[in-house]
């Protein structure tokens, strides 16, 4: 397990390189930058623009400016310098990438706190209304996009006053006692992790029942039922835990898209997280600020990818890796 890990670890290395090299190729791509944007404002001179485009090293060709990049992220763990907000880019995301990772936490919560036991049921209870109900709502909820459903829970917000419509926290939050920070802070945050949370939880669940209807099927398991021993202990000691492993390994990939996925529930309820930063860096051709969006979220990505792998040898002892 120690050399899978290793190995996995060296691995990142030239993915998060070639991820960073298709970004700031990209990046060059697009027409103008910041300092082009800055130049129409006839209160900047332009002998102030040319002095930025020394300091931050856009004068120079685009591959020397990404080999400067490399050696100051690399040697230094320096991201460079956010050119619409003058802060060192790194410090800007340190505060937006934990709230991202807090809202796709509670996410993942929803989501895998509620598609095991309803698929478990649904399995157990087969063909029943039960079984029907879920399956109905699953199919519904797959088809509606995540931004109809930000839009549906912003209008309930709206409509009854029982979730704020945006933001994270209220404007007296500082003024609040700890149990009542704790409460705006959920109150905030439920409709948001809602809307990243409910899409793949339709799918998990699916795939739970599926998983444990053919566990329910196996050898094992009839030999079990012929011991005499009861169901529960047979649908819970015995085949939810070898349905559950296909769910682990995709584990890392859910935590994945449900980053990738809070970005649009960020922008509808102005969370503001590595989404709402990435898109006005965007906007603003913040190019290193942009970079390091990218690079935080693929290495997000990655870890994700690696707790999954580590939690199916955990839980499979069967898998091994050498």
């Amino acid at each position: 397990m120690r050399t899978f890990l290793l190995r996995r670890l060296l691995q990142t290395l030239p993915l998060l390189l070639g991820i960073s090299a298709l970004t700031f190729l990209l990046l060059q791509l697009a027409p103008g930058d910041f300092l082009a944007t800055m130049a129409e404002n006839p209160q900047i001179s332009p002998a102030t623009i040319e002095a930025m485009r020394r300091r931050f090293g856009l004068d120079q060709p685009w591959w020397a400016q990404y080999l400067i990049y490399l050696e100051n992220v690399f040697l230094r763990l320096d991201f460079g310098e956010s050119f619409s907000r003058h802060q060192p880019v790194f410090s800007v995301l340190r505060t937006s990438l934990g709230n991202t990772l807090l809202l796709a936490s509670a996410a993942a919560v929803v989501t895998w706190g509620l598609a095991i036991p309803l698929g478990v049921i649904a399995a157990v209870r087969q063909y029943s209304w039960v079984d029907r109900s879920l399956s109905f709502v699953a199919f519904v909820w797959l088809s509606v996009p995540e931004v109809l459903s930000g839009l549906l829970f912003l209008w309930l917000a709206a409509a009854t006053g029982w979730f704020p419509i945006g933001g994270m926290l209220d404007l007296d939050h500082d003024l609040l006692g700890p149990l009542a920070r704790v409460g705006d802070l959920l109150r905030h945050l439920a409709l948001p992790a809602l809307v990243v949370g409910l899409i793949p939880l339709a799918g998990r669940m699916r795939q739970m029942r599926a998983n444990l209807l053919d566990q329910l099927r196996l050898d094992y398991v009839t030999t079990a039922r012929a011991k005499g021993l009861p169901e529960r202990r047979v649908v819970m000691g015995h085949a939810l835990r070898n349905a559950l492993n296909p769910l682990i390994t995709l584990f890392g990939y859910t935590l994945g898209s449900l980053v990738s996925g809070s970005f649009v529930a960020e922008t509808i309820f102005s969370w503001p997280g590595l989404g709402t930063v990435t898109l006005e860096a965007l906007n603003t051709q913040d190019q290193y600020l942009v970079m390091g969006s990218v690079l935080m979220a693929s290495a997000v990505l990655i870890a994700g990818n690696l707790v999954a792998d580590v939690l199916l040898a955990a839980a499979d002892p069967r898998i091994r890796h050498e």
